[in-house]
């Protein structure tokens, strides 16, 4: 537990706030816009605004996690204080991991995709070029001290929602209505789908856990911190989704999915508006790969002290986890240019949704000690479930190939953990230090 005094813990509300806008919005718009608009059409804000609540849900667990273990292993935590040392606990920390290198990914193809667009001819090769180059860059930049990207993320963060929302008012006022009419919506699985293949979009509110421990008058700002944030990123979300089917069609949306966002600024802001928001993907998810490299290889660091990875992961060069941000660089290599965006994108909701259900069950077994009403973990734990099994069943259906992807990532976490604890035998701390 974190014992810093009143005086030290220097976050109040809204830096609360922000972290968890900026986690949110750190890139998945720009990234995953197309995949919701593939599978929902007309209902694409509705498909947000469902996975909107399975997340506003679950950071009813959050706060209350957060509040009674503030610690900087976030999610980790939660599962080590409800589970203990076991396969289970081990298996879900392991696959967190796994989670958050896929959402690099997800960021690095984004990356590449928006700034590829700039180049008439080739795209495919530039594309992978430039998901290589953005990996290699903010890796670099990690390994060196990125003081200069971590001091700029706020004005980033700031820059994405103001052009977010210049792009929601201009485009508000070109909105043909008829393309959002329920004549023109997926059916209800469809929108499900729809919204959970684009769930890790809201992943990013979990952030405020790992800043607990400096909040400011924890047990009201970190409530009001988690659904301050999740409710205008929600809103903000059906916005923009409303604004781009809106504007174009949906055949033109899907042809050009990758970078959709840029693509539909087009009809109300011309090409300036097209360079304008390719500029914002591009820096979006450029902090986003920094600050999620940062956390990543931390959660390696903090997941090999618990003895659930090589010990290797947690020794540190120039206090920095060098090994597990290499190792979690080389698979983020891999798998943005291996996979396409609807595996990576359905890679990284299936996990983070089993994560958010542990958590949901987390607070439920822990929930006299966090002062919560049972019910409600119990409902975040079915809705992440029913959300779970309705994702794999549509991409059963359409994407066949991707549940061997889900089922390897899956299976790698707990088949990791499991291998490690014969070979080595270790156990996990009872709360992280």
């Amino acid at each position: 537990m974190n014992n810093k005094s009143t005086n030290e813990k220097s976050i109040g509300l809204l830096s609360a706030v922000s972290i968890g806008i900026g986690g949110m919005v750190g890139g998945g718009i720009f990234a995953v816009l197309g995949l919701a608009v593939k599978m929902a059409h007309g209902g694409t804000p509705v498909a947000f605004f469902i996975a909107g609540i399975v997340a506003l849900i679950t950071s009813y667990s959050y706060a209350k996690l957060s509040v009674a273990y503030p610690s900087q292993g976030g999610t980790v935590e939660f599962l080590n204080q409800a589970f203990g040392g076991d396969l289970f606990t081990g298996g879900m920390n392991v696959l967190l991991w796994l989670s958050y290198i896929v959402m690099l990914s997800l960021y690095a193809y984004a990356f590449g995709s928006y700034a590829s667009s700039f180049f008439s001819s080739n795209q495919l090769m530039w594309k992978h070029i430039l998901i290589s180059f953005s990996i290699v860059l903010f890796t670099v930049l990690n390994i060196v001290g990125s003081k200069l990207v971590g001091e700029s993320e706020e004005y980033i963060v700031g820059l994405k929602l103001i052009i977010l929302l210049f792009f929601v008012v201009l485009g508000f006022q070109s909105i043909d209505t008829g393309r959002l009419q329920v004549s023109d919506w997926s059916g209800s699985l469809e929108l499900i789908a729809g919204g959970m293949i684009i769930f890790l979009a809201y992943e990013g509110f979990e952030l405020i856990a790992n800043t607990a421990g400096n909040i400011r008058n924890p047990k009201k700002t970190l409530p009001l911190a988690y659904y301050s944030a999740v409710i205008f990123v929600i809103i903000l979300y059906m916005l923009v989704a409303a604004v781009t089917v809106g504007n174009l069609p949906i055949a033109q949306i899907v042809a050009s999915k990758d970078y959709a966002l840029a693509v539909a600024a087009k009809p109300f802001m011309g090409n300036f508006g097209f360079t304008l928001i390719a500029i914002a993907a591009i820096l979006s998810t450029g902090s986003a790969i920094n600050a999620t490299l940062y956390g990543a290889s931390r959660v390696s660091y903090v997941i090999a002290k618990d003895g659930e990875l090589p010990e290797r992961l947690e020794r540190k060069i120039w206090n920095r986890p060098i090994e597990g941000l290499f190792i979690t660089s080389i698979l983020t290599l891999l798998v943005a240019n291996l996979f396409n965006l609807d595996g990576i994108s359905t890679m990284g909701s299936a996990g983070f949704l089993l994560i958010f259900a542990a958590v949901n069950a987390s607070n439920l077994k822990l929930h006299k000690t966090t002062n919560s009403k049972a019910w409600i973990s119990i409902l975040g734990v079915i809705v992440c479930l029913i959300a779970l099994i309705i994702l794999i069943g549509k991409t059963l259906e359409s994407s066949p190939a991707n549940i061997w992807i889900l089922i390897v990532m899956f299976g790698a976490a707990f088949i990791i953990e499991g291998v490690y604890r014969i070979f080595r035998g270790k156990g996990i701390s009872k709360e992280l230090k």
